[in-house]
């Protein structure tokens, strides 16, 4: 047991659904640091948003692989069918989920965008935004209790970390949104970001809690989470990163990303 893994079972101690919610806080808390950014950095420039978003990109890429495929297959006994039929499903709830997240305008400003007031426009753009950011932090919050719960500490260790390094940028990039269309409160731009993020613990504590339940559950979970969270890379990251014009700075942070990833699963897996 590395000293990183014996630190936090010192914390957490030996319980799956314990280390999922302090796993959870921890990335949430990640997502909190990166929203506070807004603070001291009121500014970023849209070059540097994508080189962050897309080194957030080359993590979850990394960890989708290392942290929960691979393991899932061996969870299987060396069968990849289970993690497959987690992964298509993870797939098909991430598309629905984008396909619904358009229609929020309505809910929000009871109009359409076409006919919308100029600030209902903006408005209803932030909290389309916020909650496809929430929606995009569910499978991370699943993948951090999911690998908790397997018991596999040099697997959990540094996915937990990952997913929280790659959720600052993500909580800037919504704090900036809500700054962007006209809130000009940081601090409630702030809490914007925070919200966020707090899906996650409830979330991470529930794949923990699950997994002990249901053991057999492992493959499937790893997999919804891995399939779930390279849409967002594919659906998400990438076009935003790559449309406007920074494609060759994201793609370099998309490079980083990975070898961050990679690090930390040698290091301390």
């Amino acid at each position: 047991m590395t000293a990183v893994e014996e630190l936090f079972v010192s914390l957490a101690g030996s319980n799956p659904v314990m280390q999922g919610l302090l796993g959870g806080i921890v990335i949430a808390g990640m997502n909190m640091l990166g929203a506070l950014l807004i603070l001291v950095w009121r500014d970023p420039s849209k070059r540097s948003l994508d080189t962050l978003l897309g080194f957030a990109a080359g993590v979850m890429l990394a960890a989708s692989f290392t942290s929960l495929i691979l393991p899932g297959i061996e969870a299987a006994g060396g069968s990849p069918i289970p993690v497959l039929v987690g992964f298509v499903i993870g797939v098909v709830v991430l598309d629905q989920a984008d396909l619904w997240i358009p229609h929020v305008h309505i809910l929000v400003t009871g109009k359409t965008r076409a006919d919308a007031p100029e600030t209902d426009k903006k408005m209803a753009s932030v909290v389309l935004f916020i909650v496809a950011i929430t929606i995009h932090n569910m499978p991370e919050g699943l993948a951090v209790g999911v690998g908790f719960g397997s018991g596999d500490l040099g697997t959990a260790v540094p996915l937990m970390l990952a997913i929280g390094i790659q959720n600052i940028p993500e909580g800037l990039a919504v704090s900036i949104a809500a700054v962007n269309a006209g809130l000009r409160n940081t601090t409630y731009a702030t809490f914007a970001g925070i919200r966020a993020g707090l899906v996650e613990i409830p979330l991470a504590v529930f794949g923990a809690w699950a997994i002990q339940y249901a053991a057999a559950l492992l493959p499937y979970a790893m997999g919804f989470a891995a399939g779930a969270m390279l849409f967002v890379i594919s659906d998400e990251i990438v076009p935003e990163t790559h449309s406007n014009g920074h494609e060759r700075v994201a793609t370099f942070g998309t490079m980083v990303g990975v070898v961050v990833m990679l690090y930390l699963d040698v290091t301390l897996g």
